[in-house]
């Protein structure tokens, strides 16, 4: 059965939405395995505060469908590529989990059974309930879907208190590109209709909208800081909050 959770934690049961570039080696495609181990190494602590985790993974790192689509590729075609290319991706991180002694399932909205379990919401919630890291692998298992949406749908069927968006790149959400402009200003803040009227660039309309309709929060933090996925866990301000009109974060 999964351990009692840490006094400390802020959050019980929480879905964490990795970017596939996040696993990548600097400026290149692929798998870092030395990358994939720290954040491994990081889950695992949470996993051992007794949080249950969920993560889901893009596959950046690997190939983009929409690069394909925009080379003449079928865009169904090309979507169930990436598809299949986040299964890649989460069982390197499965491999390095359990080489850390977390138990761990790979679960695909594919059916590839000789690899993983076929995705199936209440087997998934079972295994948080034991105290599993579950992975949530090939997206929705349908085009013209992102891996953004996949992560506030199965947040939303596993029952997940909040969306954690880690991001490799900037610490929170920004008026504009802060990797261009010096001059940009990062919220702490923000309803979900503020960050579709001004189109930020935090998740796609369709998951962002999901979250909006249930009221699922979602923080947006740095990956690339040790300790950051703890820091969120036990409550601490890190990055930016996005949630309902008139809540705070707490």
């Amino acid at each position: 059965m999964a351990a009692t959770v840490d006094h400390r934690c802020r959050y019980r049961r929480v879905l964490l939405k990795l970017s596939g570039e996040a696993l990548a080696p600097a400026a290149d495609f692929g798998i870092d395995l030395d990358i994939v181990g720290r954040i491994a190494e990081e889950i695992r602590e949470i996993a051992d505060m007794g949080v249950q985790l969920a993560l889901v993974i893009g596959a950046g790192n690997i190939l983009r469908g929409s690069l394909y689509e925009a080379r003449g590729m079928e865009r169904s075609t090309a979507d169930q590529m990436g598809m299949l290319a986040t299964v890649i991706n989460a069982l390197a991180l499965q491999s390095a989990l359990e080489q850390r002694g977390a138990v761990t399932r790979v679960m695909s909205a594919i059916t590839m059974q000789a690899i993983c379990e076929p995705y199936v919401m209440r087997r998934a919630v079972r295994h948080l309930e034991k105290g599993r890291v579950v992975i949530l692998a090939a997206g929705t298992g349908h085009p013209y879907f992102t891996t953004d949406t996949a992560a506030s749908l199965r947040a939303l069927e596993i029952g997940a208190e909040v969306i954690l968006k880690a991001s490799h790149t900037v610490d929170g959400v920004y008026d504009r590109d802060p990797t261009s402009d010096p001059l940009a200003t990062r919220f702490e803040c923000l309803t979900y209709l503020e960050v579709l009227r001004r189109q930020l660039k935090v998740m796609d309309a369709t998951a962002i909208s999901l979250c909006m309709d249930n009221s699922i929060p979602i923080i947006v933090f740095n990956l690339n800081r040790a300790g950051n996925i703890k820091r969120v866990i036990l409550g601490e301000a890190v990055g930016t909050w996005i949630g309902s009109e008139g809540k705070v974060r707490s």
